[in-house]
């Protein structure tokens, strides 16, 4: 998987505003929150540093505001 729009955990929309065109110049909703060291190393390291985690496969949920995107399904 090489969408930069995408979660490498799950697929899904990591919501990563410097992914997007559109919102490039927005900071990301990453820089708010704190992941977890031991979420990332959890990645398989082809899958590192290429795209945003979605906030729900960060583990940070309970760190956003309410109005953030969580995870977009990329089911039909």
């Amino acid at each position: 998987m090489n969408d930069a729009t995408l979660c490498p955990a799950c697929g899904a929309s990591n919501a990563c505003s410097l992914a997007d065109p559109r919102t490039a110049t927005q900071a990301c909703w990453c820089y708010g929150v704190s992941i977890d060291a031991s979420v990332l190393a959890a990645l398989p390291p082809a899958l590192r540093n290429k795209a945003c985690l979605c906030p729900r496969c960060a583990q940070v949920l309970d760190q956003l505001p309410p109005d953030e995107p969580a995870c977009a399904s990329t089911d039909s």
